[in-house]
């Protein structure tokens, strides 16, 4: 562990520019969904819209904040708060660039899987705690979905572990200065993608709150701050995914002539972007043609590439 990082002003930093980040996606996601499917989006409230981000925000606020009598009331005011907790708290092992972060770990990636295992929590309590049909089903889906595809996301990852001989992820990082772990780990890194689409629950594996069939799924019943507290945290584990796969698969901050702390937002950016676009390009499947592809394709295909990097990866004999 780094006892270096974790200075204040980083923390302070870090978590001011992910939250500031998220919010500014919610009008980066409907502008980009608009251009690419050929329709207008948020135009009218300040300059190219930007003000509709500021505008949704003051309605979230001063929105009433109803909770349902049927509710179970200290678990429907909780489950919000761990998604959004989870999801920032993830950001403490990213390597942003050398010497910027909060801290580090060896165990890093071992700390980034735990969280993003304990986020389904909030899912399968707000679903329970709702007393509701719709959301008791989508909290079901959320837990089966969740914790299925984290097994096909912890195999595809142990080929970039091989390699570079470690848990920690800025050593990670180092291990690709000769040459970034998305060519050699190809299909895990297709895999990772996949699981971690499926584990943030965004289209078009977002199951969990299929409107067509479940209203809202698990927040139908949510309203108000806490409503925008599961909408803000799904663009902070947007932002997450898309860093923790630049650093496992992209080198993270390497790259010639720009500083490193820019080529890792760059890239992270690009990864934003790739999930935006999926969503908006992407049929949803049904549930269970989302379960059986995870375990009849994911986790063969996942196994088989374990299998192989070991064998080229460990020296002979």
């Amino acid at each position: 562990m780094n006892d270096e990082l974790g200075e204040a002003p980083d923390i302070a930093g870090i978590l001011i520019a992910v939250i500031a980040v998220a919010a500014l996606l919610i009008w980066v996601e409907r502008r980009l969904l608009a251009f690419w499917q050929d329709r207008l989006g948020p135009n009218r409230v300040g300059p190219l819209g930007l003000m509709q981000v500021v505008a949704d925000m003051i309605k979230m606020f001063f929105k009433e904040d109803w909770i349902p009598p049927f509710a179970d009331k200290p678990i429907f005011v909780i489950a919000p708060t761990i998604v959004f907790i989870t999801a920032l708290a993830a950001f403490a092992v990213i390597p942003f660039a050398p010497g910027v972060g909060i801290i580090d770990f060896n165990f890093g990636l071992l700390y980034f899987l735990a969280l993003s295992s304990l986020s389904v929590y909030s899912i399968v309590l707000a679903g329970y705690a709702s007393n509701n049909k719709y959301s008791l089903l989508g909290g079901l889906r959320a837990a089966a979905q969740t914790v299925s595809y984290e097994v096909f996301m912890g195999i595809s990852i142990m080929g970039v572990v091989m390699l570079a001989g470690t848990f920690d992820l800025r050593e990670i990082v180092e291990a690709q200065r000769g040459g970034w772990f998305i060519v050699p780990q190809f299909v895990g890194f297709v895999i990772f993608l996949i699981a971690i689409v499926a584990e943030s629950r965004r289209g078009p594996l977002d199951l969990p709150e299929a409107e067509q069939e479940l209203v809202a799924g698990f927040h139908t019943e949510y309203s108000g701050m806490k409503f925008g507290m599961f909408f803000v945290g799904e663009y902070v584990a947007i932002i997450l995914s898309s860093a923790i796969i630049v650093t496992l698969f992209f080198g993270g901050w390497l790259g010639p002539w720009l500083p490193p702390l820019a080529w890792f937002c760059l890239k992270t950016g690009i990864g934003v972007l790739f999930f935006i676009l999926i969503r908006g390009a992407l049929p949803r499947p049904r549930y269970d043609q989302l379960m059986a592809f995870g375990w009849k394709i994911l986790l063969p295909a996942g196994l088989l590439n374990l299998v192989i990097t070991g064998a080229l990866a460990l020296p002979p004999g």
